[in-house]
C-alpha cells in the first residue's frame, strides 16, 4: 500500500499526549487539529496504530480533504474521490456518522445521504455495474466538518479503541479507558513510581496505568474492522503486529498501584476487570472512603476522577468529600495530585491551590484537570552490575 494520511481523533484538550505518542511509534505527523491528529502511514502503519496507541478512539484513512458549501459541491467533489482504490466492488459500505461545526452544511443525515449516493455513482462507473449487493466485508465512513472544510475517512477500527475487552464491569460514572490513559501520560508518573486513586470506580486508572508499567498493548486483545481488508492490508501484517505486542509485554516488574472505594461492590468489578486485564498482581484494591487513605512512601502520585456531583442529591456533600481530598494530599509528603472533576469549587473546598489546570472535555462535559505538582524525587544512582 502506498503512503496514506491517516486520521486519529482524540479527547479536546489532549492532543499533544496522542501526538507524542504516534511520534514514539516512528510516524510523521501531517497535522495537529482541535480533537485530532492526522499523521503519515501505510498498511503496517494502521495495524500498529490500532494495536499500540492509548490515547485515540480509532484509526482512519483519509480518503479526501475539500471545502464544500453546498450539497452539490459536496456532491461533485465526494465522487471525484477514488473510491475504487479502497472499496471492492462486493463491500458493504454506508456513512456511519456526520459532524458537522459551524459550517454552512450542517444537517447531519442529510450529509450521509448525498455522500453515500456520491460514492455509489463513482464506484457504478468504475464497476459497471448498477445495482452493489453489499454482500461482502464492512467498509464504513466517517465525514467531518468544521467551518465548510470536509475530511472523508474509512473508519479501520469498528468499535471504539476504548474498548480494550476488559470492562466488563462499570461503576456508575465511569472514565473511558481511552482519556485515562491520556491524563496518566499528562503526568511525570512513570511505572516505577507510586500510584494512588481513591476514587477506582471500576479500576480504570489503576488498570490503565498498570498496562503502561508492564507495556501491555491496549489493542492486542481485540479486534478491528479492517482485519478483513485484504484488499489494502495483507493478514501477516496483523499477525506480525500482535508478535511485536506480545514480545514487548513484561509482567515481572514490581509495582505500587494501589486503587481504593467505599463501595465493596465497586472495588469486587475493579478486581475483576484487572483479572480480565492481566494485571491483577500489579495492583492492590481496596474497599475504605478516602478519609482513611494513607501511604507511608513519600513522591508518590494521586490520579483520580472523583464525584462531582452528577446528581442533584449528591451535590451537598460536596464540599465535605473535596476537603477529606484535600486533607489526604496534605498528609502525604512530597506527591503530586493529579484531579479531573466538573465541581468548579475543587480548589476552594480542598483548601489548596492547584500549580495549574487544564481544561478538558470529557465527551461533551467539560471538565478541568487540577494539577498539584509535588517536588521531583531525588535521582538515583547509577549502580553497575
Amino acid at each position: 500500500m502506498n503512503r496514506l494520511e491517516l486520521v486519529a481523533p482524540c479527547h479536546f484538550g489532549l492532543e499533544a499526549v496522542l501526538k507524542r505518542e504516534i511520534i514514539d511509534l516512528g510516524y510523521e505527523i501531517i497535522k495537529v487539529e482541535d480533537g485530532r491528529i492526522t499523521f503519515e502511514g501505510d498498511a503496517e502503519a494502521i495495524c500498529r496504530a490500532n494495536v499500540f496507541l492509548r490515547t485515540t478512539e480509532r484509526v482512519m484513512i483519509s480518503v479526501g480533504r475539500f471545502r464544500a458549501t453546498s450539497f452539490e459541491e459536496l456532491f461533485e467533489k465526494t465522487k471525484a474521490l477514488e473510491w475504487e482504490k479502497f472499496i471492492p466492488k462486493d463491500a458493504k459500505f454506508w456513512v456511519t456518522k456526520a459532524t458537522s461545526i459551524k459550517s454552512k452544511l450542517f444537517s447531519t443525515s442529510d450529509i450521509q445521504k448525498i455522500v453515500k449516493k456520491a460514492i455509489v455513482d463513482r464506484l457504478k462507473n468504475k464497476y459497471n455495474i448498477e445495482w452493489f449487493e453489499e454482500s461482502g466485508n464492512e467498509y464504513p465512513i466517517r465525514v467531518f466538518f468544521n467551518k465548510d472544510e470536509v475530511t472523508i475517512a474509512l473508519d479501520t477500527t469498528g468499535e471504539s479503541l476504548h474498548r480494550r475487552g476488559y470492562r466488563r464491569l462499570t461503576s456508575k460514572a465511569p472514565i473511558t479507558e481511552t482519556l485515562a490513559s491520556a491524563l496518566i501520560m499528562l503526568t511525570p508518573w512513570k511505572g516505577d513510581r507510586i500510584l494512588l486513586d481513591p476514587f477506582c470506580g471500576s479500576g480504570t486508572f489503576p488498570i490503565e496505568a498498570a498496562m503502561i508499567a508492564a507495556n501491555i498493548a491496549p489493542g492486542m486483545n481485540r479486534n478491528f474492522t479492517a482485519e478483513k481488508w485484504t484488499n489494502l492490508i495483507p493478514k501477516k501484517e496483523w499477525y506480525e503486529v500482535i508478535n511485536e505486542a506480545n514480545d514487548l509485554v513484561n509482567l515481572n516488574i514490581k509495582t505500587d498501584i494501589q486503587g481504593s472505594d467505599i463501595d465493596a461492590n465497586v472495588v469486587r468489578a475493579a478486581r475483576e476487570n484487572a483479572a480480565m486485564a492481566g494485571v491483577e498482581k500489579l495492583i492492590h484494591f481496596q474497599q475504605k472512603p478516602v478519609n482513611v487513605v494513607s501511604h507511608s512512601k513519600k513522591y508518590g502520585f494521586i490520579i483520580t476522577n472523583p464525584p462531582y456531583g452528577e446528581r442533584i442529591e449528591e451535590k451537598k456533600n460536596l464540599p465535605e468529600l473535596y476537603a477529606q481530598i484535600g486533607d489526604l494530599y496534605k498528609k502525604l509528603d512530597s506527591w503530586s495530585a493529579y484531579i479531573i472533576t466538573a465541581y468548579d469549587k475543587t480548589e476552594n473546598d480542598m483548601g489548596l491551590c492547584a500549580t495549574k489546570n487544564r481544561k478538558i472535555y470529557n465527551g461533551t462535559m467539560k471538565t478541568y484537570l487540577y494539577q498539584f505538582e509535588g517536588p521531583k524525587p531525588p535521582k538515583r544512582e547509577n549502580k553497575s552490575n
